[in-house]
């Protein structure tokens, strides 16, 4: 998880760059104050998977905080409140000729660079009038990250009419983390907390009193969560921690043995959080897990992965070397839902989930490597992974039976030759352009 941009460059070879690295700082310099970034150029709706295209209904989108007074503190184990921002996507009624503008999603990158990316949704406009019992689904993002990372999907989720919730993790976003003088002082929280963020998120929405609440099925769910997203979201699911004096060690830096204890009593919770029970919510009715964290470090408890029973999409890259990619397939094999999949994406490594790189994070391999992926494009990236999280949203949640088709695929996509045929193209991906992609279906 330790960039390269901390190793020590010779002085021969800072001399030698100076140059050049100054005219490539000059030549991008930051935005204009309040200018929004257009992150995606215009594709042919023919060439993108099929579900990767809007749906019908125009997407609104409000900031929400929400708080969670009986928290239970990691230090202490005392309760303390925890606050978290959410940004909710949702289906909209709004006059697009008299609208306010469209929405724009503020972030600093992991040096702390201020930079805004431009939505397609309309910020604080109504929610869509008539309609009630739109499922839910959370976002959530991983270390670092922020609540907008992967924008694309809470506004793709919404235009096809869901409602959709995306956590800042409090401790564990590029605004929380020096990552130069302090690259792990949120990975404690984040470990502790992020499989509970998730389930309050979804508590708190289907309980409480909010603008958005009543539009909510409190009876159906889906999650979807990124790396340490990812590694929450297995918890949530039903899977159980199984931390270490070992690993508390190497992933908190407490090596005393009294306080390790304390700390494994505490982060050793299964299915959201839970201490004397390990049964996960039967509203998670769908989830993705991205690149997920943690099997490498064999912070599960094995017999525990059996305990997922929700319909669950593993995504990996093939070469990821922050999750790694047999640990992830070694998650696929022990899930114990009936329907378990496992899409591959040839050739990528970890950075699969996020937006495209805005230009305030191409200065620095740090923060470039955020988002950067060196055979794929992120544009690409996020058209598939709209396409198969509508697909797994659509095929168990609202049970629609045409959506379950682009999950019911074998092998990989390269569509080779045999016998000199060339064999189709996945459902929903037009000729030729199904390409890179392996997949796994454990039933």
């Amino acid at each position: 998880m330790v960039s390269t941009f901390f190793k020590k460059r010779p002085l021969w070879l800072i001399v030698l760059l100076a140059p050049i690295w100054l005219a490539a700082c000059a030549s991008q310099a930051p935005l204009p104050e309040k200018q929004a970034e257009q992150l995606y150029h215009p594709i042919s709706e023919d060439l993108l998977p099929s579900l990767s295209h809007s749906g019908q209904h125009t997407v609104g989108v409000k900031t929400l905080t929400i708080t969670n007074p009986e928290h239970i503190k990691m230090g202490t184990g005392e309760k303390s409140e925890r606050s978290l921002v959410l940004e909710m996507w949702y289906p909209s009624t709004v006059d697009v000729t008299t609208a306010s503008p469209l929405a724009e999603y503020n972030n600093v990158t992991r040096l702390g660079t201020p930079f805004s990316v431009q939505g397609t949704a309309y910020r604080d406009s109504p929610i869509i009038e008539g309609k009630q019992s739109l499922p839910l689904i959370v976002l959530s993002h991983g270390y670092t990250g922020y609540r907008t990372l992967m924008f694309y999907l809470g506004e793709h989720l919404a235009s096809h009419g869901y409602i959709v919730a995306a956590i800042d993790h409090t401790d564990s976003t590029n605004a929380d983390v020096d990552m130069l003088k302090s690259p792990g002082a949120g990975f404690p929280s984040t470990l502790y907390n992020r499989a509970r963020d998730q389930q309050l998120t979804l508590d708190y929405l289907t309980k409480e009193n909010t603008f958005i609440s009543s539009h909510i099925d409190p009876h159906k769910a889906g999650l979807v969560g990124y790396s340490m997203g990812g590694y929450g979201a297995l918890n949530t699911l039903g899977a159980c921690y199984r931390f270490t004096e070992d690993t508390i060690a190497a992933f908190t830096g407490v090596s005393d043995t009294k306080q390790s204890a304390a700390l494994a009593k505490l982060l050793n919770s299964c299915a959201g959080g839970q201490h004397q029970g390990t049964s996960a919510d039967p509203r998670w009715q769908a989830a993705l897990a991205i690149a997920p964290w943690g099997n490498q470090h064999k912070v599960f408890d094995e017999g525990s992965i059996a305990n997922i029973k929700t319909p669950l999409l593993y995504i990996a890259g093939e070469h990821d070397d922050i999750s790694d990619y047999s640990s992830i397939q070694d998650l696929f094999e022990k899930t114990g839902g009936k329907d378990t999949y496992l899409l591959t994406y040839f050739n990528a490594r970890h950075n699969i989930a996020a937006h495209p790189a805005p230009k305030a994070a191409l200065n620095t391999e740090l923060e470039i490597g955020h988002y950067f992926e060196p055979a794929w494009d992120s544009q690409q990236l996020n058209a598939i992974n709209k396409h198969f999280a509508l697909a797994m949203m659509d095929c168990h949640i609202k049970q629609k039976a045409d959506a379950c088709v682009y999950l019911q695929l074998k092998g990989n996509s390269n569509q080779a030759a045999k016998q000199g045929e060339k064999s189709a193209p996945w459902p929903g991906f037009a000729e030729r352009y199904s390409i890179g992609m392996g997949w796994n279906h454990k039933q």
